[in-house]
């Protein structure tokens, strides 16, 4: 055994990192098929590292260790975490990520880095890692509502940022797309979900890693400088609402990111007002979402509870803000009910639809939906 591991490893390489190890007091920790350092190290006194924080290291020699990457790559900046992929040999496996406390000490690594020469004839190759945050969760059942499927995951995991859902004709049950705060969280969500779903609930879901829109590789996403192309005109209210013209298109680069399925256009995310309105719950007995409030849309449900009290039909301004790291499309909106002397005004995020109409309808339901949390907090609250 030991003749076939000479073959190999490069032992004087081995003896070198363990060399190193004892005289810097360098802790690594094996987890996984990988060598972990920091996440964060005991000396780490900066921010907690963020979005874009973490760099895709690959092209490594396989017998360069953390000797060589450690300080190399610390070079540039306090490194917050450093991982090496092994294999069973004792070999790294060619790749690496390195994660620092901002995503400009990131965009240095790769400026610096990329392409630095760490054997004769060897380049490193250096971008950023895509960190990927999203499960996919599949075969939900149909009755199954974004609000109270978020807050279902919220209790069986850390994490959980926003959910959007997946159904329409010819698909059976509905998916989930569910956006964590960290790909760790994320990893962990998915080693727990089927089973928490099978023991609570009695139903058996999938989950797989779902991919999406991949950032530049050297430069921070940035919302466009000019809005002049931007959603120029306000979005209005549905025909069967108010008699008026369709909404102008998105710019062609944001009608639909090409790794963001077409039936994705579900608002979804952290309420705005507190919800005080009847909590909805997951029945493990039917195996699926109830809740005590109507199915209706947003739109028409705020559009009801207008009606009832008399204060005239809701006005709708939406407009598109920017575009998240995620893909997710952000767009601000003012609602304004004739009968209330105060607008409503807030902030929501979508995935983009098929088209431009169905994106700017389905903003204009996810800004209906906080309009009637806090209408619901108000009424409680007198």
């Amino acid at each position: 055994m030991e003749s076939k591991q000479s073959q190999v490893l490069n032992l004087e390489r081995v003896q070198e990192l363990e060399t190193w190890l004892k005289t810097t007091n360098m802790k690594l920790t094996q987890v996984n098929g990988q060598r972990k350092y920091g996440g964060p190290p005991e000396v780490w006194d900066g921010p907690l590292p963020g979005a874009r924080c973490e760099v895709f290291i690959s092209q490594i020699p396989r017998d360069a260790y953390e000797d060589q990457l450690i300080p190399l790559f610390g070079s540039v900046g306090p490194l917050w975490e450093f991982r090496l992929m092994m294999n069973f040999s004792g070999q790294n496996r060619g790749f690496a990520y390195a994660k620092y406390g901002s995503p400009a000490v990131a965009t240095d690594a790769i400026r610096l880095l990329h392409g630095h020469m760490l054997e004769p004839g060897l380049h490193l190759s250096v971008r950023r890692s895509t960190e990927k945050r999203h499960l996919c969760m599949g075969d939900l059942p149909a009755s199954t509502r974004q609000e109270e499927l978020l807050q279902v995951l919220r209790v069986l995991t850390e994490g959980v940022e926003r959910v959007s859902l997946k159904a329409g004709p010819g698909i059976e049950g509905v998916s989930a797309i569910i956006a964590f705060s960290s790909h760790h969280a994320a990893s962990m969500a998915k080693k727990v979900l089927v089973e928490a779903f099978k023991n609570r609930f009695s139903l058996t879901v999938s989950i797989k890693w779902q991919s999406t829109v991949k950032p530049s590789a050297d430069e921070p996403l940035q919302p466009p400088k000019s809005s002049k192309s931007l959603l120029p005109s306000p979005l209005k209210p549905p025909r069967h609402i108010l008699n008026s013209a369709r909404p102008s298109a998105l710019p062609p680069r944001l009608a639909r990111p090409p790794s963001i399925p077409p039936g994705f256009c579900r608002a979804v995310g952290r309420p705005t007002a507190p919800q005080h309105c009847p909590t909805p719950s997951f029945s493990p007995a039917q195996g699926h979402v109830v809740s005590p409030a109507s199915s209706a849309p947003p739109v028409v449900l705020l559009c009801k509870v207008c009606e009832l009290t008399r204060v005239g039909q809701p006005l709708y301004e939406v407009y598109y803000s920017h575009t998240g790291p995620d893909g997710f499309l952000y767009f601000t909106y003012k609602v304004c009910i004739p009968g209330l002397a105060t607008a409503f005004k807030g902030l929501v995020m979508i995935l983009p639809g098929p088209t431009a109409t169905s994106t700017l309808e389905e903003a204009q339901q996810a800004a209906a939906q906080q309009v009637l949390q806090r209408v619901c907090s108000n009424q409680l609250a007198h």
